[in-house]
């Protein structure tokens, strides 16, 4: 699959905001920590990754009913679904320069539904590649890799199921909307986008 920028501007793809709110204390200080250990920016992008993956918990998982959606919010609450993982970790990535997407997929839910999927994309010699931080769990073997995709899903088009190609600069705006507008977990459950 071609993955396709929503914008040309390479630059958008660093960019802070409210949700990827980069300059933020606590993205800085975890970023600090991160890049402390990391002998280049490949390193470094690998650290951000696992950390992310193995240290927040998806909320699902742990059973924790709290919502976040800024990536500050993510890093100090340590809580999050995978949309609210993904902003956590494209704000550690772009804190140290390393240009990242948000990118979607559509999988199939545990009501015979289907339900979008965040990850990212992060571009290394020229290149993007899309990175699953949810959490890894039985079932689930998502690791960091440049050489071929390791994520969480392979969707399988038979069930509905795909690949969004679109790299975003900024969070889906129906994502953003479902994240904002839940007071809760079990109410963002059923408030979930099935499709973009």
């Amino acid at each position: 699959m071609e993955l396709i920028q929503n914008t040309a501007d390479l630059s958008a793809y660093l960019a802070a905001d409210e949700v990827i709110d980069h300059h933020h204390p606590v993205v800085r200080e975890t970023a600090g920590k991160l890049a402390a250990g990391a002998s280049d920016s490949y390193a470094y992008a690998r650290a951000a990754y696992e950390f992310v993956r193995d240290t927040i918990p998806h909320s699902q998982d742990s059973g924790d009913l709290r919502v976040t959606w800024r990536a500050s919010d993510v890093l100090a609450l340590g809580t999050g679904i995978c949309y609210a993982k993904a902003h956590a970790l494209a704000a550690l990535l772009r804190a140290e320069d390393i240009p990242t997407a948000l990118c979607y997929q559509r999988l199939t839910d545990d009501e015979g539904g289907h339900a979008v999927h965040g990850l990212v994309a992060v571009r290394f010699h020229g290149a993007w590649h899309r990175q699953d931080p949810r959490g890894n769990k039985p079932g689930v073997d998502a690791r960091f890799s440049l050489d071929g995709e390791r994520l969480a899903w392979i969707p399988d088009p038979s069930a509905g199921e795909l690949d969004y190609p679109v790299l975003y600069a900024e969070p889906h705006p129906v994502v953003l909307d479902a994240l904002k507008a839940a007071p809760d977990r079990p109410y963002l459950w059923k408030t979930l986008p099935a499709a973009l």
